[in-house]
C-alpha cells in the first residue's frame, strides 16, 4: 500500500526527516510513537504532499505508484486521506457541503453517517466554526467515512479529547479501519484477514491503542525512526523508561529489551 524509501523532509529550510524507511502492506495497521517536535506530523503532512514541507530527498511510493511530487489532490484521488490534529476553521462553508464533497459524487447518506458520530445537529455550521476538540475530531471522521480512503493517517487522534467522546472517537477509527461494522460477525483473525483499509497512527500517549488493533510500531525521535516491535510492548517500555531510551538506540547502542525479546 505504501512504502517510504530514504525520506529526508526540510520545514522552512531547516532538515526535519532524515531518512525514513517504512512500509505498509494492505489492510495494516502501524502505530507511530514519539515524543513532542520529533518529526511525527511532518512526516503524515509530507505524505499528504503540503507545499511547506520539501521533500529533498527519497521517494514516496503509493499503491507502486510514485507520488512524491504529486499534487495533494491527486493523493487523495488515489485514496488516501488525513484527519488532522488541528484542522483550521473555515468560514462560509458548512460542514454538510464539505463531506459531501469528500465523498465525490458518491450516493452518500450524509445524516446517517453523522448520526454515527453523533454529529448530525453541526451539519450546518461552518467547519470547525466554535468546536470543541472532541466535535473537531468527529468532523474530521466524519469527513473520512464519506471519503472511504485506502489509507488513512491519524494524527493524533486522541489529541484534545474528553473521556466522554474518546470511546466514540476510539471505536470509530476502529470502524474506518476495519471497513466494517464492529459487530461484524467472525474471529479478531478472521476480522484482520478481510480488511482492506490501512492506517497510519501517531500517538503520543498511546490511548487509541484501547481500540484499535495494531499490527506493527515504530518510535521516532529526531527525525528518524527506531526501535520496531508490537505497539503495545513499545508502549510499555516507553511507560518504564521514557524516549530518551531512543537516543542509545539511535546511537547505535545496545538498545535493551521489550517483553524479554530483541526488537528486530
Amino acid at each position: 500500500m505504501l512504502e517510504i524509501r530514504n525520506l529526508h523532509v526540510s520545514v522552512g529550510g531547516t532538515p526535519v526527516l532524515k531518512g525514513i524507511d517504512l512500509k505498509i502492506a494492505p489492510g495494516e495497521t502501524f502505530i507511530l510513537f514519539g515524543p513532542n517536535g520529533s518529526g511525527k506530523t511532518t512526516l503524515l503532512m509530507a505524505l499528504m504532499g503540503f507545499g511547506d514541507y520539501t521533500v529533498t530527498k527519497g521517494q514516496i511510493i503509493y499503491k507502486g505508484q510514485d507520488i512524491t511530487h504529486a499534487p495533494m489532490y491527486e493523493r487523495a484521488r488515489l485514496g488516501m486521506g488525513m484527519s488532522f490534529q488541528r484542522p483550521p476553521t473555515i468560514h462560509g462553508l458548512p460542514t454538510e457541503h464539505l463531506v459531501r464533497m469528500c465523498a465525490r459524487g458518491r450516493e452518500t447518506d450524509v445524516r446517517r453517517l453523522a448520526e454515527r458520530v453523533h454529529f448530525d445537529q453541526f451539519l450546518e455550521r461552518d467547519v470547525n466554526a466554535g468546536f470543541s476538540g472532541g466535535e473537531i475530531k468527529r468532523s474530521e471522521l466524519l469527513q473520512l467515512m464519506a471519503q472511504q480512503p485506502d489509507l488513512v493517517l491519524f494524527d493524533e487522534p486522541e489529541s484534545g479529547v474528553d473521556l466522554e467522546n474518546m470511546s466514540l472517537v476510539g471505536h470509530t477509527v476502529r470502524y474506518l479501519l476495519d471497513s466494517m461494522p464492529d459487530d461484524c460477525q467472525g474471529t479478531l483473525r478472521e476480522r484482520k484477514q478481510r480488511r482492506k483499509t490501512s492506517g497510519l497512527i501517531i500517538t503520543h500517549s498511546g490511548p487509541i491503542l484501547e481500540y484499535v488493533v495494531a499490527d506493527r510500531g515504530q518510535v521516532m525521535y529526531h527525525g528518524k525512526l527506531c526501535c520496531e516491535a508490537k505497539p503495545r510492548e513499545i508502549l510499555d517500555h516507553i511507560a518504564r523508561y521514557g524516549y530518551q531510551e531512543c537516543l542509545r538506540c539511535l546511537a547505535g547502542d545496545m538498545y535493551g529489551k521489550i517483553a524479554e525479546a530483541p526488537l528486530s
